[in-house]
């Protein structure tokens, strides 16, 4: 990661996420679960949220019930950062039944068939209106086959429906359905450091009545749901500011990631790496070292009065 940097000193104020307290964590808390088959996500994130004694949870990228795998979910405060979390790109582990025999050679030109742009109609349970809409699967690789059952992993434009793809696949080849499905991965959150609602519970419970602090190995601050978010660093002295909401102008940035391009999301951090809010770049990053005016404030999430209205330096 580059940064164009201009030197300021870090002062007193603030908390560096990974010292802020159990509750504090809890309220700005980020939670990379592994969802189990059964309920729906949002029965899942509700069950996060109760177990935990959150006031608010969501989660990103809806998951069917069947299904298990990777769910970002965020908790109170951090549930503002939801937005920088929506669209990004899914991998997928399944299995698919062919309904009758099919050659190796055949099965994997069938399956190229399905990378790149494709259009597809929603199922008939779906959250979406039914009309045919166009996604790009990057990837559509066959891993294994046993007889009939074919191990694949598919990478692809978020809203792809890979159920669809299966079905698809099988008008090419006699026939197809799937009949298992695990998230892999959401954008860059992979199943490697997924944590399982029964760890997440004991963890509570454990610092509830002896103080133990390993919680923080299942609940991450709220920071480490958008490290793929370009970022903008930014003096103590703009902190108040812009946690008001006001604009974001360069001479309150300490340092900043290039390749910034006017219009993109962008997260606006302090010096000790606390998430202020997410905005949107009003000018490129190669812009950004003149007077003008960085960033448009969309979402705060630090609280307003963690810093206070200081002089700019």
């Amino acid at each position: 990661m580059e940064f164009i940097t201009r030197s300021h000193d870090i002062s007193s104020h603030g908390t560096y996420p990974g010292a802020r307290p159990i509750e504090q964590l809890i309220k700005n808390g980020f939670v990379l679960l592994d969802k189990w088959p059964g309920p729906t996500s949002r029965d899942v994130a509700s069950t996060v949220k109760k177990i935990l004694g959150a006031e608010k949870a969501g989660h990103s990228g809806t998951l069917d019930p069947s299904v298990s795998g990777v769910l970002p979910v965020c908790l109170d405060n951090a549930t503002k950062v939801m937005p920088a979390l929506q669209g990004l790109d899914k991998e997928y582990v399944g299995v698919m039944r062919l309904h009758k025999d099919v050659g190796e050679k055949e099965l994997r030109s069938a399956a190229s068939k399905f990378v790149g742009k494709i259009k597809q109609t929603p199922p008939v349970r779906s959250a979406v209106a039914r009309r045919e809409r166009e996604r790009t699967v990057h990837s559509f690789d066959i891993l294994e086959i046993n007889g009939r059952d074919v191990l694949f992993r598919i990478n692809c434009q978020a809203g792809t429906y890979v159920r669809v793809v299966c079905h698809q696949l099988g008008k090419l080849t006699g026939g197809a359905n799937m009949t298992e499905l695990r998230r892999t991965k959401v954008g860059t959150f992979s199943e490697e450091k997924l944590v399982k609602i029964q760890d997440i519970a004991d963890a509570y419970h454990d610092w509830k009545e002896n103080g133990d602090e390993r919680i923080r190995d299942f609940v991450l601050p709220v920071e480490e749901s958008v490290e793929h978010i370009k970022k903008i660093i930014i003096k103590d002295s703009a902190v108040f500011s812009t946690a008001s909401g006001s604009p974001l102008y360069s001479t309150g940035i300490s340092r900043l990631e290039k390749g910034i391009t006017a219009g993109e999301m962008v997260s606006i951090f302090t010096l000790k790496g606390e998430l202020v809010a997410l905005g949107t770049a009003k000018t490129d990053s190669s812009q950004m070292h003149k007077k003008t005016l960085a960033a448009k404030v969309d979402r705060v999430v630090i609280d307003k009065n963690a810093y206070p209205r200081m002089h700019s330096l």
